[in-house]
């Protein structure tokens, strides 16, 4: 195997947190809206976390990013 294929598979194995961080973000958006059906008086209270959560999940996958194109792209 050459060194442009071995790149080609470590940045792909890279990306793999990227399905994780699909399932995340539609586990928290769907737990979040579920929590404001059955008790809107607190949506405001729980923006915060939900907005929270999905930073931080986001920052999982946006990192996986980087390192995937630093594996590509870097010499």
């Amino acid at each position: 195997m050459t060194d442009e294929g071995v790149r080609y598979l470590a940045a792909a194995l890279a990306a793999l947190p990227l399905f994780g961080v699909a399932l995340a973000l539609g586990r928290v958006f769907g737990d979040w809206l579920s929590s404001i059906g059955r008790n809107p008086g607190a949506a405001e209270k729980m923006q915060g976390v939900g907005l929270l959560a999905f930073a931080l999940t986001e920052a999982v996958g946006l990192l996986a990013v980087i390192v995937a194109f630093l594996i590509l792209f870097a010499a």
